[in-house]
């Protein structure tokens, strides 16, 4: 039988996409093995976003071809999208796919090997459709990813991703459903709906981003539904109170930032202020006042002077954010913010990484305090600590980490007791019944 491997990196979007051509391979007779195992074949799902991303995506390629000489190659992805050509040129790689036409995979690599010449596939993305991919599981897991929304035309002057990704399109919503419907028979109790601008859902249709939260949630079987990264501008009054009134949506929100200074943000051509970015997240409080708001910043962007820096640092102290990712600023060909002035060295932005990682810790740490004595719903997604001891770990709808007596896939009402850095120790609350259905 033949055997297929994958390599996913960057973000859920590309996990998703990397599930669903796993899945094709397997319905074709291909047997799945873990990467680094001999394979016939190598599925690298790449990331262009970071030049970090590039160079984590080369380098995977290269160690597959030399690791293993007579395996097939398959890069897919935003860094494919963008340099199909020079991904084609490398040692073992047959097929090129991007973004598009990866329903299509195992066809096209099957015709990459029986012509015995590699195929680029990568497709134009102007006009490009929402391409439906089946994914029916998620290995190993109690929470699933559903893709309800591909592409991105805000250009933010930093981001390479509306060039790779394309226009804004949408799953229809009653595919919305029946995804939500498979993978609930599946099994799956919580489901993270994501896409690359998930605001963006439905533009263009009569269909709404809540109308697509309510498909999901409302079917029989999915007890959670968590959202992925939005825009603080989708936050209004009437979004946030929709939200509060649906029983299963989880109580954590990533709110894209980048910056806390209102300067930086107009150079980034971010699309909000400071102030409307804390009104969004005092509106997600008002209704939910337990919720945990998370968020990207950027640190180092060019012309990002120490004053603007340190707009940001206490930006994100005054607005109590439970969790922040770092990224240093990273230089982009064919964006806007390339061609800026005031690029900066890169030892400062590292420094000023280092910064807002220190003070997100401390927040992170500060809020998981705050819900201690609390009694949360956990679901339960893998065992920890000793073989046999009974304990497991899962996350609350705030996405608290916490450790009690469980077993994976169940949820139960814990309350939150000690902590051990972030991770929450729980206790088990019998008295309401023990397990939520």
């Amino acid at each position: 039988m033949r055997t297929i491997s994958t390599y996913t990196l960057g973000c859920k979007v590309n996990q998703y996409d990397t599930e669903a051509m796993l899945e094709a391979f397997e319905r074709a007779g291909y047997a799945p093995v873990d990467f680094g195992q001999p394979s016939d074949v190598c599925l690298v799902n790449t990331c262009t976003v970071t030049g970090t991303g590039d160079q984590k995506s080369l380098k995977t390629i290269r160690r597959v071809a030399r690791e293993q000489p007579g395996c097939a190659i398959v890069v897919c992805g935003c860094l494919a999208q963008r340099e199909a050509e020079q991904l084609l040129a490398m040692d073992g790689v047959r097929l090129v796919v991007g973004v598009q036409r990866r329903a299509e995979v195992v066809e096209l690599l099957e015709q990459a090997l029986l012509d015995g010449q590699p195929i680029n596939a990568v497709a134009p993305l102007k006009g490009a459709g929402f391409e439906n991919l089946f994914v029916s599981r998620h290995e190993g897991k109690t929470r699933a990813t559903m893709k309800l929304q591909e592409g991105c035309d805000r250009y933010c002057a930093y981001c390479i991703i509306p060039t790779v990704r394309g226009p804004v399109r949408s799953m229809a919503l009653k595919d919305v459903r029946a995804e939500a419907e498979r993978l609930a028979a599946a099994g799956y109790r919580e489901l993270v709906l994501t896409g690359i601008h998930l605001a963006s859902y439905g533009r263009g249709t009569d269909d709404t981003l809540l109308d697509a939260i309510r498909a999901a949630h409302d079917v029989d079987g999915v007890a959670r539904v968590r959202l992925g990264s939005l825009e603080p501008v989708v936050v209004t009054e009437a979004f946030a109170r929709a939200l509060s009134e649906m029983p299963g949506i989880m109580r954590q929100f990533h709110l894209s930032l980048q910056s806390g200074s209102a300067t930086v943000l107009k150079r980034m051509r971010r699309r909000y202020t400071p102030e409307e970015y804390s009104k969004a997240v005092g509106t997600l409080r008002k209704y939910m006042p337990d919720c945990a708001v998370t968020t990207d910043v950027i640190a180092g962007f060019p012309g990002e002077t120490e004053a603007e820096f340190e707009e940001t640092v206490e930006f994100v102290r005054a607005v109590r954010l439970a969790r922040i990712h770092v990224f240093p600023y990273s230089r982009r060909k064919g964006t806007v913010a390339d061609a800026m002035p005031g690029h900066l060295p890169e030892a400062v932005k590292r420094a000023r990484a280092r910064k807002l990682i220190e003070v997100g810790n401390q927040l992170e740490r500060d809020y998981v305090s705050s819900m201690l004595g609390t009694v949360q719903p956990v679901l339960f997604e893998q065992p920890a600590g000793e073989p046999g001891c009974g304990l497991a770990e899962g996350y609350t709808g705030q996405y608290i980490r916490v450790r009690a007596k469980a077993d994976p896939g169940d949820i139960l009402p814990v309350r939150l007791a000690s902590l051990d850095g972030t991770l929450a120790l729980g206790e088990v609350e019998t008295d309401t019944g023990g397990r939520y259905q």
